[in-house]
């Protein structure tokens, strides 16, 4: 199984998107250990949003889609709605 994602920090107000082929309590894990990039700004990203696929090319093919959002109420949005369902 493969995992579209998406983290949000309230120290920064900032969600960073992601896939992962791990299990999300393992990849949100690595978020924040030590390291470089983006998510080491922050010590308080949680999952917000996931959605599952049966191969990595439907995962990578999501997240590239909702990054090209590039609209945080877009992204609110989704997330809300998922949470009613």
């Amino acid at each position: 199984m493969y995992f579209t994602y998406i983290l949000y920090s309230k120290q920064l107000d900032k969600y960073y998107i992601g896939f992962t082929g791990e299990s999300l309590e393992t990849r949100l894990s690595k978020h924040l250990l030590p390291h470089k990039g983006f998510t080491s700004k922050a010590k308080d990203w949680i999952v917000v949003y996931s959605e599952v696929f049966d191969i990595k090319a439907g995962a990578m093919h999501r997240e590239k889609q909702i990054k090209g959002w590039k609209n945080k109420q877009r992204i609110k949005e989704l997330i809300s709605r998922s949470s009613t369902e």
